[in-house]
């Protein structure tokens, strides 16, 4: 079983930024996707970012050029940096990770607790 647990969310000014981090434990052979995904109240999970083994990354249209992505693959973590944050970003963040892990190896596909992000304008 992988376990995600992430950290820095909060509330910050429009304008200002933040960064978030997932980290990933437990029996894990690979970590292929990991991603973080939003849900605003009464609005669906929508996907925000998505970083893979290979380094291609793929953005929401509505955060390209304030948002990057990143991994570190020797500690199973996963970045979210949150840039120039606006009002309508506000929502639960969480992250998805999906790999080969356990024994017998088999797929896996986790997700984070939320982390509450709220930008004041």
């Amino acid at each position: 079983q992988v376990q995600l647990v992430e950290s820095g969310g909060g509330l910050v000014q429009a304008g200002g930024s933040l960064r978030l981090s997932c980290a990933a434990s437990g029996s894990i052979f690979s970590t292929n996707a990991m991603g973080w995904y939003r849900q605003a109240p009464g609005k669906q999970r929508e996907l925000v970012a998505a970083i893979f083994s290979g380094g291609n990354t793929n953005y929401a249209d509505s955060v390209k050029g304030r948002f990057t992505i990143s991994r570190d693959n020797a500690k199973n973590t996963v970045y979210l940096q949150m840039n120039s944050l606006k009002p309508e970003d506000t929502a639960v963040y969480y992250c998805n990770v999906q790999g080969l892990g356990g024994w017998p190896v088999s797929k896996y596909d986790s997700w984070g607790q939320g982390t509450q992000v709220t930008v004041s304008s």
